[in-house]
């Protein structure tokens, strides 16, 4: 069995000494050249490292070659829609997200118009962006609607690429839902606490208090210090902490919300008859616990 050949090792001042020999050495095998006992450098032939050159370079086309396939491969499976265009404006590629995003083939949308294949965009703002991506290279990200249909946004990141440029389109209509409904639910609680009537106060699944509204702690007599951390039901008569905890297993249990009648116990043992509507805060994973409403009964 062949064995590669152990180099010969020199010290740098030998080496420099015998330079001469060292060279003819080298044309056989690898010379090491040491430096404080350390190997530092290796001399070897021209045809060696010419070799060497030669599979470094196809490594590095091979390697390139592989990074150039992935990266297809990942715009071609990634759902994001992605249309490549050229300088004159036009679909230069469009992956299948793209596709199916425009209900069109990529046959259909391979060297068409970008202002036919995305109808809204001429009156769009985003014309100009994407103007400024073409000409000047300039990046541009934003949530831009109605491009494809009413009422519907999408998220648009502009990207230049050697072709020209890169428009990328996500759908985010349900995100932007979503910001409306929680804008409202603000503007709904700050009515509430506008009015000046009603108390809520926000517990957790093991029922204590994690917020009360200055209503409610008016209501029983104490600051928001002393109430946090109080189980809800403690503000309660003893008679009736169990028909709250049984509505409130029954709301962790069903999600439907519930009413109860019942009464409040001031800090001075006064009782405030108070009507509770109570519903449950359930995150996309579990429950995080309810949120109750006060009104005078």
């Amino acid at each position: 069995m062949a064995t590669a050949q152990e180099p010969q090792r020199v010290s740098a001042a030998d080496f420099i000494r015998g330079f001469a020999n060292w060279r003819l050495q080298a044309a056989r095998k690898p010379v090491v050249v040491t430096h404080h006992g350390k190997d530092a450098h290796v001399l070897i032939s021209l045809d060696d490292y010419r070799r060497l050159g030669d599979v470094g370079a196809g490594a590095v086309a091979a390697r390139d070659n592989a990074l150039q396939a992935s990266l297809a491969g990942l715009v071609e499976s990634i759902r994001d829609a992605v249309f490549l265009v050229d300088g004159e404006r036009r679909v230069a590629a469009v992956n299948p997200a793209g596709c199916d995003m425009l209900e069109r083939p990529a046959s259909d949308l391979i060297g068409c118009a970008l202002a036919e294949a995305l109808p809204g965009l001429e009156t769009s703002l985003l014309m100009h962006r994407l103007a400024r991506l073409i000409d000047h290279r300039e990046r541009f990200t934003g949530d831009i609607p109605g491009i494809l249909r009413p009422g519907q946004w999408l998220r648009v990141d502009l990207l230049p690429v050697p072709t020209g440029g890169a428009i990328v389109l996500r759908d985010v209509s349900a995100a932007m839902d979503e910001h409306a409904a929680v804008d409202a639910r603000c503007a709904l609680f700050r009515a509430i606490e506008a009015s000046g009537a009603v108390g809520h106060a926000q517990i957790s699944v093991r029922e204590t208090i994690e917020a009360a509204n200055d209503r409610l702690t008016a209501m029983v007599g104490v600051d928001a210090t002393a109430i946090r951390r109080v189980r809800f039901s403690a503000l309660l008569p003893v008679r009736q902490r169990q028909a709250f905890v049984e509505a409130l297993e029954t709301i962790f249990r069903t999600g439907q919300p519930a009413r109860l009648s019942t009464e409040l116990m001031t800090r001075e043992g006064k009782m405030v008859p108070v009507m509770l509507s109570i519903a449950e805060i359930r995150s996309a994973y579990a429950s995080e616990g309810a949120m109750i409403v006060v009104t005078p009964r």
